[in-house]
């Protein structure tokens, strides 16, 4: 019998009641392993129901105690550490170094969070007027709903889960209905760890529960992490609403290589940043802009030494480099960027579209990709392809790398490789993209600052994890008090000075 994976709705498992269900694929057998299913708008609003009911009393625990259950929620996802990366490598295909890699990276935000009693202190001014004091305190928005996607199945709902609920709300995750399993075990884990009934709540679905937690006015904000056109969707659809959204959308990271780098640290930098995890990464190296010919040649000889001996298999190969993707239909997808750069006269020389993994002849597996002479005119340079497919185009000189990199429409995350202190300094300062890494293949953040793109890559004011987080996730309410001690001297008809009362 197939498993199915439901709800985790007020503390309790919920079984779906809309009967309809999505395939959770195996994605190396190519073969449904589970069927989730995808809620009704009445489930959704049980689930905002029990939000709403149970977050004033957590909102008003003690800061400490909220963070004393996050960290027993760390201690107990680092104990099912191994029952969580299989779960995750099985529904995404991502190894399962890889799939700890990816619970890892969600804890150092939970972890992060834990400071919440400090990151949640307001500011106080004595004396602004005569006898006037004026103080600020950040209290949570109430209900919150984070919408991620499938490539991070736990450190994405852990980058929302974590500064939402240690700032007093209540949470409720929509997580992709293709890798459901890992965000319902932790929410149970959650549950295990000591957080209230209805304070971190799951509900699997697709669009019919998106637009459900979107349209109802007790959920006051939204995390998302997608594609572009959906990102912006939800961002207007919120601002319409008069609520708040941070949205994150799609990727084309570039990384540029200046003639004096270290070029065997630069193959080797390009090859894990564009290939790992199949390059379903919203950080992934896409784009490799050499500065000069003699830098490009040598650095394309060095990329195919080191693609050749790559190896691509299943989840659990512990000698398999990167795995399978997601589905059938990115396959697809992958497979004909491949087609159309070929089409377009880019010069294909290394073609992952026939690989076959032995024993696992029906997954959807995609050997490493490399072409030289993109254009960027080529779809495969102007579009996020998500797969593992490297670009190579060749610059004549810094500016122009510059300048591809400033006039693409996506800015998430861009790399500079260079011995040279001032070419980094200027390209840091000059370039716009949000994330830059200098000798850094994939800039991501650690936890205690924030991760944000720039330009059609982001939407919203406040970024994911760090500080902005509890930004996002508060209202900052201003009190300013005074307690007369004298009578009064009549009405005042202008508008108060910081040195009158």
């Amino acid at each position: 019998m197939t498993r199915e994976v439901h709800h985790y709705i007020n503390g309790a498992i919920v079984q779906g009641t809309s009967g309809r269900f999505g395939d959770v694929y195996n994605p190396a057998l190519g073969a449904v392993q589970a069927k989730v299913a995808l809620a009704t708008r009445e489930e959704v609003t049980t689930a905002i129901d029990a939000a709403q009911a149970a977050q004033p009393a957590w909102a008003a625990l003690n800061p400490q105690r909220r963070a004393r259950i996050l960290g027993k929620f760390v201690d107990l996802i680092r104990a099912n550490m191994d029952e969580l990366a299989s779960l995750l490598s099985s529904e995404h295909g991502k190894v399962l170094a890889d799939a700890r890699g990816d619970i890892e990276r969600g804890l150092d935000v939970l972890e992060f969070s834990m400071g919440a009693p400090h990151l949640l202190k307001g500011e106080n001014s004595d004396s602004v007027g005569s006898g006037i004091d004026t103080y600020s305190m950040r209290q949570p928005l109430g209900v919150v709903a984070g919408i991620t996607p499938f490539n991070f199945p736990a450190m994405i709902p852990l980058w929302k889960l974590g500064p939402a609920v240690a700032s007093g709300n209540a949470f409720i995750l929509k997580p992709s209905e293709r890798c459901p399993s890992v965000p319902f075990r932790l929410a149970e884990l959650a549950t295990e760890a000591g957080f209230p009934a209805g304070i971190v709540q799951v509900v699997n679905g697709d669009r019919t529960a998106v637009d459900a937690l979107l349209e109802d006015p007790r959920v006051r904000a939204y995390g998302f992490v997608g594609s572009t056109p959906i990102a912006q969707s939800i961002y207007a659809r919120a601002a319409e609403l008069g609520k708040r959204a941070q949205c994150f959308g799609g990727a084309k990271n570039h990384c540029v290589i200046m003639p004096d780098a270290d070029l065997d640290q630069v193959a080797d930098a390009l090859v894990g940043a564009a290939y790992g995890s199949a390059g379903e990464r919203c950080m992934a190296l896409s784009v490799a802009l050499p500065v000069g010919k003699e830098t490009a040649d040598r650095l394309v000889e060095k990329l195919t030494e080191r693609i050749a001996p790559l190896k691509v298999g299943a989840w659990d190969n512990p000698d398999a480099d990167y795995g399978p993707l997601v589905g059938r239909d990115a396959y697809e997808r992958v497979r004909s960027y491949i087609d159309q750069g070929v089409e377009a006269g880019a010069d294909l020389l290394v073609d992952g579209r026939d690989l076959v993994v032995e024993g696992y002849e029906s997954g959807f597996f995609i050997g490493p990709s490399l072409f030289d002479n993109v254009t960027k005119d080529m779809s495969i340079y102007t579009d996020e392809i998500f797969g593992p497919v490297l670009c190579i185009v060749r610059c004549a000189d810094y500016e122009e790398a510059l300048a591809l990199v400033n006039d693409h429409e996506y800015g998430n995350g861009v790399a500079i490789m260079t011995n040279n202190g001032g070419a980094a300094r200027d390209f840091a300062h000059r370039v716009q993209v949000g994330m830059v890494g200098i000798n850094v293949p994939i800039p991501v953040p650690i936890g205690y600052y924030t991760f944000g793109g720039w330009k059609a890559s982001s939407f919203g004011d406040l970024n994911q994890h760090g500080p902005d987080a509890f930004r996002f996730y508060t209202k900052t309410k201003t009190v300013t008090e005074r307690w007369p001690s004298e009578p009064s001297t009549g009405a005042k008809f202008i508008m108060p000075l910081g040195d009158q009362s």
